[in-house]
């Protein structure tokens, strides 16, 4: 599980990121990524209705956190970022899935590496 600092809680707070945003997508989930002001980076995760039944967005959103919590020491500090999952994630293994956001985050700049063009 995330530490309570770096998750993303309330409804103002994911609004804030769709509002002022980067997003980068692939198949299988969407990234919205904007800084924030602390050197925190906190995350948000959305699973919709689309993606499937109750238990099938539920693994798919424990899947994302985990991929998530295993990426966090690479991340920036200063971001707040939304996961957006897609129905395709519902299937995917948890490495797609892990490849997938990594790309995602160094295409939005947040990893630590750097920014790919």
């Amino acid at each position: 599980m995330l530490p309570s600092a770096s998750r993303l809680k309330h409804k103002s707070g994911f609004a804030a990121v769709y509002a002022k945003g980067r997003s980068c997508a692939t198949d299988l989930v969407v990234v919205y990524a904007s800084r924030n002001r602390t050197s925190i980076t906190r995350i948000g995760f959305s699973v919709s209705r689309k993606v499937g039944r109750a238990v099938e967005r539920n693994r798919t959103k424990r899947v994302l956190r985990e991929a998530m919590r295993r990426m966090l020491a690479e991340l920036a500090g200063g971001y707040d970022l939304v996961v957006i999952a897609r129905p395709p994630a519902a299937n995917a293994s948890f490495s797609d899935i892990r490849a997938s956001l990594r790309t995602l985050l160094r295409r939005s700049g947040v990893l630590k590496g750097g920014r790919d063009s």
